[in-house]
């Protein structure tokens, strides 16, 4: 994988997310917002669980890049 994405990213990437979310829901609500693979498979790499908002996201995505 390349650089891991940035805070503002993911952020970006999961605007209009409902929280909490599931893994799962993360990666289909990016995959509708037309994110690049490199913020998919960072988000298809973090644990399924459920999350309760975005900073939780980039924070499991900063410890699996």
């Amino acid at each position: 994988m390349a650089d891991q994405p940035s805070f503002i990213e993911v952020q970006k990437c999961l605007s209009g997310m409902s929280y909490p979310a599931r893994r799962d829901d993360l990666v289909q609500h990016a995959e509708g917002q037309g994110v690049d693979q490199d913020l998919l498979e960072a988000l298809r790499a973090i644990p399924d669980r459920e999350y309760d908002g975005p900073s939780g996201v980039s924070e499991e995505i900063s410890k699996v890049s």
